[in-house]
Parts: structure tokens; sequence; C-alpha cells
């Protein structure tokens, strides 16, 4: 994660069989480049889950802080989609979404495989500190951190929260567990199972793989 971010907007959505393309497609060539071009926005990483059974993708936005998810520039996206984001908003489904401060992080780099865990912090009986750090230490976890979500950015009505039905899914908290390889992403998603303990409902984690990336230092966008 760059150490300019301090923030995080994450994003769930599952697809169907006939729309997965156009949603990749816009993602790719015009969606994220849009959203990495906000005035705060600094990369945007687009994940497929592992599970065959699903077609769900997660995108992770790293902000430079969560209140340019209520600023003018990101405003101003939300409410101006393009005939593009028209036509996929809608063909969301099961859609997840919440930004907020990075409470801690640990670790160096970026994980290929990850596994983002919605849990509900005030019940949370683990130090933070300590669990993230317990996670990096464990063998090809690449990082590890947590984010608490801030309701007054995260649910300011817009037009394109108005497409998708005007629910998106709120959550408290995600724990992200970032590593090289699936099968020590699963014991390191396991070990915080454990720990988060009550704080943690959602079953078995689900894996998710890196499938496009972009950042705005490297792709020509203009520099805040």
């Amino acid at each position: 994660m760059n150490q300019r971010t301090q923030g995080v907007l994450a994003i769930w959505s599952d697809l169907a069989a006939q729309t997965e393309t156009d949603y990749r497609h816009w993602l790719t060539r015009e969606h994220m480049a849009e959203r990495v071009g906000v005035d705060g926005f600094i990369a945007g990483r687009l994940f497929r889950c592992l599970d065959a059974g699903l077609r769900r993708y997660c995108v992770l936005y790293e902000l430079q802080a969560p209140d340019v998810l209520a600023g003018p520039s990101y405003m101003a996206r939300q409410n101006a989609p393009t005939p593009w984001s028209q036509r996929v908003m809608p063909t969301l489904g099961n859609f997840r979404r919440g930004g907020g401060r990075v409470l801690v992080h640990a670790g160096q780099g970026r994980g290929g495989v990850i596994s983002p865990m919605r849990f509900t912090l005030p019940a949370l009986t683990v130090n933070p500190h300590v669990l993230v750090n317990e996670l990096v230490a464990m063998d090809a976890i690449s990082a590890a951190w947590i984010m608490q979500v801030d309701p007054d950015v995260t649910n300011v009505p817009t037009e394109e929260k108005a497409m998708r039905g005007g629910n998106d899914g709120a959550f408290d908290a995600l724990l992200v567990i970032e590593a090289v390889a699936p099968e020590a992403l699963a014991a390191a998603a396991r070990y915080a199972v454990a720990k988060l303990g009550d704080a943690w409902k959602d079953g078995e984690p689900e894996q998710f793989a890196l499938c496009h990336a972009l950042d705005r230092r490297t792709a020509g966008l203009p520099q805040d």
C-alpha cells in the first residue's frame, strides 16, 4: 500500500454470465481510470473471486484520505455517470461498498491474492496492531491491514447509488490479508478467523486474485 494511503474504498459485485465481459471491459477501459483520476484517489486494483461457482469481483481504491469520498471531484463523477456506467450499474448484484480510514497496516508491497474480510469492529477483542503484525509474520504474507468504514462519507446519496437501488450493503470494518500464494493465504485467513472471534460472521473467507491494477503516478493521469 502506498505510504500516502490514509483511506480505502472497497466494493464487491456479483455478475451474471451475460454481463461479466461488459463489466470487466467497463472497469479496465473506462471506470477505473475515471476513478483514479478523481482528486485524492491514488490507485485502484480489481480482483476476481477464486471460487469457481461465483462471478464475484472486489475493487480496492487507495485514497489520500476518506473525506475525498464526499469531496467535489468525486461527487461530480458520482452524479454524472457515463452512458457505459448507466448500462453497467443496474446489473451489479449483491453490491457491497464501504469507504473509510486505514487504522493499521503491516508488511511491504501488495499480494497477488487477497482475503477481504468484513467484520464488526466493536466486537473485536484482539489488538488490531498485534493481529496485522502476527499475520505478516506468517509464510508468504505480503501485507495485512484494517480499514474502519466511515458512514458519513460512504452513505452520501448520488445518482450512481440510485441506479443500484440505493442500498450498498453496509458493513463496519474490513481486514485485508495479501499473499503471494493461495495456500498461504488460506492459512492466514483461518488464523484471522480464530482471532476475530465474534467480530467475524461471514463463514469461510473468500480468496480473490488480482486481475487489473492502475496507479495514478504511472498511468499518465494528472497528479494532485
